[in-house]
């Protein structure tokens, strides 16, 4: 590499000796090397590697002490968009997900079989077994998110022995498609896994049409967000569970570039359903993941070139039962978490709002009192919409005025 200040080079030529002359121009070669060098992980900073997510007069120092059933409720209006509980755990609705496109609100879930693991009256709030074969993926509709269309079939049957899994709605060049997982039941690891696109057909008739695959040997948590850039990013979960974040989606719906973050039997964390968001300065992303080690804490990764390179996860002091949880940036700055914080079980569903998207100072109640899990939030004109699932037998929607969280 040369000299990047060739004027020197006269100077040192006059003032030093051959071999000093020498010695110098290797140590400025090496500093101007050392100054070009790019990293190929981003750097692990003292915020990057600090485990404070939660923070406030009223966190204890254990946050595992909080009373989640006397946090401060948040008010809301309640709708059931469908519900399977009369059905003596033989059928499961899970995996709710909610998107606004074209003047209503869509939602969809999966929707199939379930295999009783009591009595048929006892299931009521005791999750059946679930993610078996023949499980299809449903819909409904509504223009206010509280009075909700009958469900439609989405899918169509799955291959045999294979089900479908609802992963969300994506929105892409002014289009709605519909994104869902084939797996080999059950449950999603092993061969056959698949991550497919559908898309809702023009015209009044409420139709979805097979797209194609999107992505062999995947499943996303969450359909893509747009990163600073313009490209799509959403997290992948391959067939033995390593997480992997993907970017593309650009040129076209399956053009994507997949790359590993964390190894599923990593020693510390078992990583599993990330979400990730972009932070202020739009210049770092902050990825959030589940730990089924069972540690009762969500872990936390940073990343500074849009989702290639992450830190390594550092687990926080949030406090989490080992479920899904779903986040939204407020269209003022606020960000906004939705999860299972009391890490004894999924019961209450909380919401936690934060400034900057890494520390969250306020956490208020949303609905408890059973199993509650698999929440999917988002944000419409001064609303929060809540999708979550009744041990794993109802599709439900809490509806929240945004302005109702500041008196947190």
């Amino acid at each position: 590499m040369a000299i990047k200040n060739p004027q020197l080079i006269p100077f040192l030529k006059r003032t030093c000796h051959h071999h000093s002359f020498i010695l110098i121009c290797l140590v400025i070669v090496m500093m101007s090397c050392t100054n070009d060098q790019k990293t190929d992980s981003p750097e692990q900073t003292p915020s990057s590697q600090s485990s404070i997510m939660l923070a406030g007069d009223w966190v204890p120092e254990d946050s595992h002490q909080i009373d989640f059933a006397e946090l401060p409720k948040v008010p809301s209006e309640h709708a059931i968009v469908s519900d399977v509980r009369d059905r003596g755990g033989n059928w499961v609705n899970q995996h709710n997900y909610l998107v606004y496109y074209k003047d209503q609100f869509w939602a969809m879930w999966s929707d199939g079989p379930g295999v009783q693991k009591t009595e048929p009256e006892l299931h009521r709030d005791r999750v059946p077994g679930h993610d078996r074969a023949e499980q299809r993926v449903s819909f409904a509709y509504s223009k206010d998110g509280l009075n909700w269309s009958e469900p439609f079939d989405l899918t169509g049957p799955p291959a045999e022995g294979f089900g479908w899994l609802a992963r969300g709605f994506w929105i892409r060049d002014g289009k709605l498609l519909a994104l869902v997982t084939h797996y080999n039941a059950p449950g999603y690891r092993g061969e056959g896994l698949q991550l497919h696109a559908y898309e809702l057909a023009e015209g009044d008739d409420v139709q979805w049409n097979h797209l194609g695959l999107l992505y062999d040997n995947a499943m996303n948590n969450f359909p893509p967000k747009q990163l600073p850039n313009g490209e799509w990013m959403m997290s992948r979960r391959d067939s033995v569970g390593d997480v992997h974040f993907m970017v593309g989606g650009t040129k076209a719906y399956n053009e994507w570039e997949s790359f590993p973050i964390v190894e599923y039997k990593d020693s510390t964390l078992a990583a599993e359903e990330p979400y990730w968001w972009v932070l202020p300065d739009n210049n770092k992303l902050a990825g959030l993941f589940r730990d089924n080690l069972r540690s009762g804490f969500l872990y936390r990764a940073f990343s500074t070139d849009n989702g290639r390179n992450w830190t390594k996860p550092v687990r926080t002091n949030f406090p989490d039962a080992t479920s899904k949880f779903s986040g939204v940036r407020l269209p003022d700055g606020r960000y906004v978490l939705v999860s299972n914080p009391n890490p004894k079980k999924r019961d209450p569903l909380a919401i936690s709002i934060s400034d900057d998207g890494i520390i969250f100072n306020k956490m208020g109640y949303l609905v408890g009192g059973r199993h509650i899990d698999y929440p999917h939030v988002i944000e419409h004109e001064g609303y929060l919409l809540v999708a979550f699932a009744s041990a794993k037998q109802t599709v439900e929607v809490l509806k929240i005025k945004i302005s109702d969280l500041d008196n947190l």
